[in-house]
């Protein structure tokens, strides 16, 4: 991966339908050998993303007592409303799934959005009249990433052979999840030291993750082909980066990658008296239904190639990952 970048897929003839077996045949061709892809054109503007970077924005700037008015809960369980820095513990699981390991304190904090209706883990807003719009900002920006989602999914299904909706069947309650992050500006030397990471080496373990990136790179993905070497995947004007999480891994019986990831300082980043500058991203994450079982995907196993996982149910995996993480 090294010596071929991730590729950078131009997502609007699938979009428009003129090429949309060969925009798919891409996708899934990235996920097997890199786990990684930056999308262009794929649904938002410029306009909309940059917005929603606004009000990410307006929300950090909020003195820390204000921001804490719609706290995280204790329990990973409920995985809504502010994280202060450092509250989130990142957790890398071993692929059988048995085990994980917790890495350093990360330098962060994030504020987390799903849907209303959502009766596991309902949101968790700031009172009224503290920030006004930004609710409102929050669900709009949401619902156009769960578009965007499902448009991801057509393209997946078309890549492994199967009917264009396939995957749809299995994310039908937008069980999603936006974040908004922010990395405070800190000192270089706190990275360098590993004092701090901004967000250590991990897996994604949801179906799919998407991410605006915003203007400060530092996103590293760990070289399939060397392993322990990282390689940069710098901001891409107008993209999306998407990668593949543990449980699509799972549910692929092993054909897709799930690659671990992580923020550092970006390469050759002008630092002000040795701080680094402040970094701003979105990912939006995307899981399957809580009530579904899951099994491989049909093509994926076959007498030469038996299934590597028992069926799993969405809502215990993910409840078990949630819960690990604070």
């Amino acid at each position: 991966m090294s010596r071929n970048p991730i590729q950078i897929v131009d997502f609007a003839p699938f979009l428009d339908g003129s090429a949309k077996q060969q925009v798919a045949d891409r996708v899934l061709a990235s996920f097997k050998s890199a786990g990684f892809v930056y999308l262009t054109n794929f649904g938002l503007s410029n306009e909309e993303v940059q917005e929603m970077f606004g009000w990410s924005k307006r929300f950090f700037s909020l003195p820390p007592s204000t921001k804490m008015l719609a706290p995280h809960p204790e329990s990973g369980t409920h995985h809504r409303g502010y994280s202060y820095p450092c509250q989130e513990k990142v957790i890398q699981y071993s692929e059988s799934g048995d085990s994980f390991t917790v890495a350093p304190p990360s330098m962060k904090e994030s504020f987390d959005v799903g849907h209303e209706d959502n009766d596991i883990m309902p949101n968790i807003w700031l009172p009224e009249g503290v920030l006004p719009g930004f609710n409102e900002a929050c669900l709009a920006f949401y619902w156009k990433c769960y578009e965007v989602e499902k448009n991801i999914l057509r393209a997946l299904a078309l890549g492994f052979g199967l009917e264009q909706e396939w995957f749809l069947r299995y994310h039908e309650t937008a069980n999603c999840q936006l974040r908004l992050h922010h990395y405070p500006s800190i000192p270089l030397e706190s990275l360098e030291t590993n004092k701090l990471t901004r967000i250590p080496g991990h897996t994604d373990f949801d179906t799919l993750t998407f991410l605006f990136q915003g203007d400060i790179g530092g996103l590293e993905v760990e070289d399939p082909n060397e392993p322990g070497k990282f390689v940069a995947v710098p901001p891409v004007p107008n993209s999306i980066v998407l990668n593949a999480g543990d449980f699509l891994r799972r549910w692929s019986n092993g054909t897709i990658r799930s690659t671990v990831h992580r923020v550092v300082a970006p390469p050759g980043v002008e630092t002000k008296d040795g701080m680094l500058p402040a970094r701003y991203s979105m990912p939006y994450f995307c899981a399957p239904d809580m009530s579904m079982i899951i099994d491989s995907i049909p093509g994926t196993w076959s007498a030469d190639q038996p299934k590597k996982y028992e069926p799993v149910s969405v809502k215990e995996y993910v409840m078990k990952r949630f819960a690990a993480n604070y």
